[in-house]
């Protein structure tokens, strides 16, 4: 029997239907039912929620799994379990893991087990090339036919320009996104953190912002030459930013996302907070955190719209992956429990638009990756059709626990930060799925 829940008395925001208004919602026969003032609905459980904000449910795509292969940093299980408190219903499961999905078998292998045990709607994203070592393209009609969302070889950029090239004619043929690490390794390579003044005082290895740049460039020339779709994952640096404006000013099939982290954090964050550096290796993550300069410019690209959409990019990482010299830890953060948080403490500062973020974290995405062709109503409140929605308090003040984190990660720079907003409940595939009295992890 499907829940029969009304919530009552919230903002509700809808940007994909231009709705944002005080109103009630009902969730009744596996769907949203109605979306009105003054909803009265027999048997239904009331959820008075004035002060909070109803909004479709999140959506991320771009979000590691790990499993198959690295179940010591997380499983499909215990990271679909932090997406769902994190308020996001629908993940992109991106394809570093081992076997990687280079081929419609492995791709079948790991929908087996999103089927037993995800706890929110996982699309897999399949590899660019085979394994993901940008020398021999994958299986991309196969990969294709059995349903992947987008391409990708995630955090190894396919370096080869003649190579890409190729796998852009091919993804255009097949309606499909690429995702793009946009990164030069001939620049970055070795580097542990952005190029700057922290890295000099800390004596580290930086990346350049050129990396980063030059490879955004060479991406938009090959979009423009072959029609693909080209989606830039993870950008981070303002001039990044001016490439991706000037391409999608001519009318090229170009989005961007970016992550929480970097509209969240700089490159202090490697520093810390105390007179002495900590080296915090919960704050090494690939891109790298930029500059205060940086960090604005995103915000302004989200406010703006000319980010599409705002990807975690959660990387949970065993404990020893972390605890080691800075040059030696994993990059990642995890980060998919408090993206919402972040963004709505952005909100509260005065920083970031609330319904445009709200706009990067569900109808952006869908659009950037055409899910709504896969799942319709995703992203979205429309009565009759859409099964997910999150209830946000924005008022909400709690602080980070990484221990308390239900990702097996708990490789956070952000234990200890107070932070503004939290997700008060979930309803997921039209079900009550989470549901806390207050905000907290």
């Amino acid at each position: 029997m499907s829940d029969r829940i009304l919530f009552r008395g919230a903002r509700v925001i809808d940007p994909a239907a231009d709705l944002d208004r005080q109103t009630d919602v009902l969730v009744a026969d596996s769907v949203i039912a109605r979306i009105g003032s003054g909803l009265e609905a027999d048997g239904a459980r009331v959820l008075d929620v004035p002060g909070c904000i109803v909004v479709p449910g999140l959506v991320d795509i771009h979000t590691h799994l790990r499993e198959p292969g690295f179940e010591q940093k997380g499983t499909i299980a215990t990271e679909t379990l932090a997406a769902l408190r994190g308020g996001f219903t629908t993940v992109c499961a991106m394809p570093n893991t081992s076997p990687a999905p280079d081929s419609g078998p492995v791709v079948e292998a790991i929908r087996d087990i999103i089927r037993r045990d995800a706890r929110v709607r996982v699309l897999q994203v399949g590899c660019v090339t085979r394994r993901r070592e940008g020398k021999d393209l994958a299986e991309l009609g196969e990969l294709a036919a059995n349903g992947v969302i987008a391409l990708s070889d995630d955090g190894s950029p396919v370096a080869n320009a003649r190579l890409m090239r190729h796998a852009m004619e091919l993804a255009a043929a097949l309606g499909l996104p690429i995702s793009e690490h946009c990164d030069e390794p001939e620049l970055s390579q070795g580097g542990s953190m952005n190029e700057g003044r922290v890295s000099e005082r800390l004596g580290l290895p930086g990346q350049p912002i050129a990396a980063e740049t030059t490879a955004i460039a060479r991406n938009i020339a090959l979009c423009e030459q072959t029609g693909g779709r080209l989606h830039i994952a993870h950008v981070t640096t303002a001039r990044g930013l001016e490439l991706v404006a000037e391409a999608k000013s001519r009318g090229l099939p170009i989005t961007c996302e970016v992550t929480p982290s970097h509209l969240f954090l700089t490159e202090d964050m490697v520093f810390g907070q105390g007179p002495e550096p900590a080296y915090d290796t919960n704050a090494k993550i690939n891109p790298p955190l930029r500059t205060e300069a940086d960090r604005r410019a995103l915000i302004a690209g989200v406010n703006s719209g000319l980010i599409d959409a705002i990807a975690t990019d959660h990387a949970p990482h065993a404990i020893e992956d972390k605890l080691r010299e800075f040059d030696e830890a994993a990059f990642g953060i995890s980060c998919i429990e408090t993206a919402a948080a972040t963004i709505l403490t952005l909100v509260d500062r005065g920083e970031l638009d609330l319904v445009a973020a709200i706009r990067a974290l569900t109808t952006g995405p869908v659009r950037a990756f055409a899910i709504d062709a896969r799942t319709p109503g995703t992203g979205r409140l429309e009565p009759g059709l859409s099964r997910d929605l999150v209830v946000l308090d924005p008022g909400a003040r709690w602080t980070v626990e990484p221990g308390r984190l239900a990702s097996r990660g708990k490789n956070t720079p952000l234990g200890g930060t107070v932070l503004t907003g939290g997700v008060r409940a979930v309803v997921f595939d039209g079900a009550l799925a989470h549901e806390m009295e207050a905000a907290g992890v």
